[in-house]
């Protein structure tokens, strides 16, 4: 009776065993993969279950980032700004920084480049000294009005060569400056120069009338060829020309065919 006993004993103490032997797996399995399905993370072999407090504080850096990249400024046509109005103020700066880096430029250049003054005073002779020439070199001037044309109360005393404003006027051979005014008559601005080399036995000079820059100055002795300054518009006039005269004693004469008969 007793070894029956002990066999049903047996019998029902194995089956008990093995289902608290699951039971038991059963807990574990589930202890290891439940923070795993929360998280929505996978369970790893020996990885720790999340608390609440690091779930917690997940969530709160999402937020965080998110918060960050509303904050940013807007990036508009190379300018940081966040409204119009900057955008504006911005351009409105650098247009005015610009034009004062501009201004500044020219006025070094203007100060490094050669004044209107110092181009004209070194301008070339285009003669040789002892040379007689035409007050103006070939190609600038058209002849216009000659010696005897009719003027009002007068006769034409001079030659008339017609060119722009601005066209140098040259000293026709050596000689000093008698007169260098505005304003002379009726010439306007004029210069006359005496010319003792080619006096003879006559006082000769030439004079240079209507001009619009005068480069010499009286008692200035000259060379032939020298600059003696611009044609002009001056005086009693219509057009811009150079008016011409030779005058042997005072007298005039006719300036085309002397030039013709002593320009070397």
């Amino acid at each position: 009776m007793r070894t029956r006993e002990r066999s049903v004993g047996r019998s029902v103490v194995r089956p008990l065993r093995t289902v608290a032997i699951l039971a038991a797996v059963g807990a574990l399995v589930t202890a290891i993969a439940l923070p795993a399905l929360v998280t929505g993370a996978p369970a790893s072999a020996g990885a720790s279950p999340a608390t609440a407090q690091q779930l917690a504080a997940h969530n709160a850096q999402s937020i965080v980032v998110a918060s960050e990249a509303t904050q940013a400024p807007s990036t508009r046509e190379q300018f940081t700004a966040t409204t119009p109005d900057e955008i504006a103020k911005k351009k409105a700066d650098e247009e005015a920084a610009r034009a004062l880096e501009a201004a500044k430029a020219a006025a070094l250049a203007s100060l490094s480049s050669p004044t209107t003054a110092s181009v004209r005073t070194s301008m070339p002779s285009i003669a040789l000294p002892g040379q007689v020439i035409y007050p103006m070199a070939a190609g600038s001037y058209t002849l216009s009005d000659g010696f005897g044309a009719a003027r009002t109360g007068r006769s034409h005393m001079g030659q008339d060569f017609a060119a722009p404003i601005g066209t140098p006027i040259y000293a026709i051979s050596d000689g000093c400056v008698q007169i260098s005014q505005s304003d002379y008559g009726g010439y306007g601005d004029t210069v006359q120069i005496s010319h003792p080399a080619l006096s003879g036995s006559g006082a000769l000079s030439t004079l240079y009338g209507h001009m619009s820059y005068r480069a010499v100055s009286v008692g200035q002795c000259v060379t032939a060829g020298q600059y003696l300054g611009e044609v002009g518009n001056t005086g009693w006039v219509s057009g811009s020309c150079l008016h011409f005269e030779v005058l042997i004693n005072n007298t005039e004469i006719d300036p085309l065919a002397w030039l013709q008969a002593n320009v070397l």
